[in-house]
This record gives C-alpha cells, sequence and structure tokens, in this order.
C-alpha cells in the first residue's frame, strides 16, 4: 500500500526534519486560515486559530494516525480552535437581535445590484446567525467541497448527523438571506 506524500512529511518530520512541517504548513495554510475565516468572520482571530491550530499540531504530530488522513486530522483540530474562539469571544449575535436589525435596515430597490464581495460579506453575516455546529458543516461542504464521509471524519460525527446538521443549517441560512433580501 502507498502512503500518501502527508504521511510521509509527518514521520519525517518526526525523525528531526522540520522542513518537512514547514511542507505541510504551506499546503495547508490558506486553507485552514478559509475555514476559520468562515467560521470566527474576523481576520485576525481567524488567523490566531490557524497559528494556533499548527502549533497543536507540532505539538501532538506523535498521536496522529497514518491510517487517517493528515488533511481531516489538522482540519478537526482547526475547527476546535476555531469553536473555542467563537465561544471565547461571543462573535455571533443572538438570533432576536439580528432579525431587528434587518428588517429596521431599508430593503434594496429592485435596481440595487450588489457585486460578489456585497454578496460574500451578507452571506458572512449571515453565517454569523448560524449555531457554530451548522456554521461549520456549511463552510466544509459549500466552501470546500467535502464530502459526508470527510465532513463526519473531521467533525467527528456521524454522516447521519452531518447530513441532518447541513439540512438545518441551510434552512436557516435561506431563512436569513430572505430576511436580508439577498434570495426569494
Amino acid at each position: 500500500m502507498q502512503r500518501d506524500r502527508d504521511s510521509v512529511l509527518v514521520e519525517n518530520c518526526l525523525s528531526g526534519d522540520r522542513k518537512a512541517f514547514e511542507l505541510l504548513v504551506q499546503k495547508y495554510e490558506k486553507k485552514l486560515y478559509n475555514v476559520a475565516y468562515r467560521i470566527i468572520s474576523d481576520p485576525e482571530d481567524a488567523m490566531d486559530a490557524t497559528q494556533s491550530t499548527f502549533v497543536k499540531a507540532f505539538e501532538k504530530l506523535n498521536t496522529f494516525d497514518p491510517k487517517y488522513r493528515f488533511f481531516s486530522w489538522v482540519y478537526r483540530i482547526l475547527l476546535n480552535e476555531s469553536l473555542t474562539m467563537v465561544h471565547r469571544k461571543k462573535r455571533f449575535e443572538p438570533w432576536e437581535s439580528d432579525i431587528v436589525d434587518r428588517r429596521s435596515a431599508p430593503s434594496p430597490s429592485p435596481s440595487d445590484t450588489f457585486d460578489e464581495t456585497e454578496i460574500d460579506q451578507q452571506i458572512q453575516k449571515a453565517m454569523r446567525v448560524l449555531k457554530p455546529d451548522y456554521r461549520v458543516v456549511i463552510v466544509l461542504k459549500h466552501f470546500h467541497g467535502m464530502s459526508y464521509r470527510e465532513m463526519a471524519e473531521i467533525t467527528g460525527v456521524p454522516e447521519k448527523t452531518v447530513k441532518s446538521r447541513l439540512f438545518t443549517a441551510r434552512q436557516q441560512l435561506k431563512d436569513i438571506l430572505e430576511e436580508q433580501g439577498i434570495v426569494r
């Protein structure tokens, strides 16, 4: 059985090759940051979560089981770091106050158009309203194209739970975006 490149890099790192870990960081840094940003919604905090993930991954590298993918293992660490940061900083607003804020804002006229940046900001704002468990599955599925199996592996819950969370998250996100006038 051929071992994947990441497992070889982990083994090399455990044997003292620090450059091997740098290669893993280079490979996954942008992807991890993107996930953290989508969950936390703050660039500096997302960078902190990403850096903390790599520190923890390096410290716990000897616990990595090469039967599994390094990618899933490190994403799991990142999700834990990101969710901890969300809970610690209480970054998301209560559902009720967000609805009141959106309803008091003027509705965009039909002639108004949003460019991709504005739409992305609205989606990001809507995602902050979701519970962290729902936010995670949206990010993994729709921003990183992961399969249900991969999502289950990363989140540590059964595939059925992932599917259920994703269904609920999509419904809630749709409702929020409808309130904002983004979708109908």
